[in-house]
């Protein structure tokens, strides 16, 4: 697909060679899938559509899913896609040849968006390429496929296997589905979260869409103490990977290792299932501890470079309104920051 290829639009909702590419191709994952587009489609209206080289009737050869996001107030623009941490263009790669975005960015351009993002973890754009660099996180990413000996075994011994101990000896109760008690807690657990970190939570409406549209591939766990919620995930499966997207804590129970029960409850599950990668999610350069965190279970971390056409223009204060905002958000009532997530999530993307 490029400039020097004709480009064509499809409904990865309706048209079946869209699941077919996914589940054929090596770098799709869990956020190619239909369930996660119709899923944005369904919570938050974004639009969902894909590009590729192949003409109608033609099996696909190569495909890059794309959202609309309109909002009056972030403005118009392209996504591949919302709120995923990665979703790889599933396109040919031709260093110093044809620029695959020259043509796609020809095409979508009439859509007339502010900007078009994706989000790869191995792509690399052409030399010649109209795309810019954007966003930068840190990928981690556990291979699962030695044995479960060798994988504790690699774990932390004091930040990792400490704390499973820890939580096995204070009797942590693990709890998995998704009824709708385990998604109260869960979500209440993310509200407490989020609000550490200094954004509102996801609209619960969300994590209800996905329930729906991924069944038996979504679980929540969530780790109780004599009953009290202390600790929750909520993960994702799709081909050979369980993606750990979203999760929180108590932090009044950090010290009994309830977090790290779940991590290691849930790579034994995922050996179980035959799966072979832990996708840990993505996490911000400037977060340190998170990282590290990532790091004591053995997983392997990737530089998420995100990219963009045209280029992001300099924003002189924006560092510091941010720092005002996280610092401002932090002190909000958890009723109070689940209304501003419910209204502000759409105009993300």
């Amino acid at each position: 697909m490029g400039s020097c290829s004709c480009v064509y639009q499809l409904d990865p909702l309706h048209d079946p060679r869209w699941n077919e590419l996914i589940h054929q191709h090596p770098r799709a994952s869990v956020f190619h899938s239909p369930q996660w587009l119709r899923a944005l489609e369904r919570a938050y209206g974004y639009r969902p559509f894909a590009l590729t080289s192949s003409p109608e009737g033609v099996p696909l050869a190569d495909g890059l899913p794309l959202c609309e996001v309109n909002s009056w107030l972030t403005g118009r623009r392209l996504v591949s896609v919302p709120f995923s941490d990665h979703c790889e263009p599933l396109l040919d790669q031709a260093p110093g040849g044809c620029d695959s975005f020259a043509g796609i960015w020809e095409r979508v351009s009439k859509k007339k968006p502010q900007y078009l993002q994706i989000r790869p973890i191995a792509f690399q754009p052409a030399s010649t390429t109209v795309l810019r660099p954007d966003d930068t996180y840190v990928l981690h990413r556990l291979d699962l496929t030695p044995d479960l000996a060798h994988l504790y075994n690699r774990f932390h011994k004091t930040s990792i296997q400490q704390r499973i101990r820890r939580a096995e000896r204070e009797k942590i109760d693990i709890r998995e589905g998704t009824s709708a008690v385990l998604l109260q807690d869960f979500y209440r657990l993310l509200t407490v979260t989020r609000r550490r970190h200094g954004v509102p939570p996801q609209p619960l409406r969300w994590f209800e869409t996905l329930i729906t549209e991924f069944g038996k591939d979504l679980c929540i766990r969530v780790a109780y103490k004599d009953g009290i919620a202390i600790a929750a995930m909520l993960t994702l499966t799709f081909k050979n990977t369980v993606a750990n997207k979203y999760s929180g804590s108590d932090p009044d129970h950090r010290k009994l290792g309830a977090t790290a029960l779940l991590f290691w409850q849930t790579i034994q599950q995922a050996k179980a299932d035959g799966l072979e990668v832990f996708d840990m999610g993505r996490s911000d350069t400037r977060n340190a501890g998170l990282i590290a965190f990532k790091e004591y279970w053995g997983a392997d971390p990737t530089p998420l470079q995100y990219w963009r056409v045209p280029q992001k223009p300099h924003h002189q204060f924006s560092s510091r309104m941010s720092w005002i905002a996280e610092r401002t958000v932090s002190t909000f009532p958890l009723g109070v920051l689940r209304a501003i997530g419910t209204v502000l999530y759409k105009h993300i993307g």
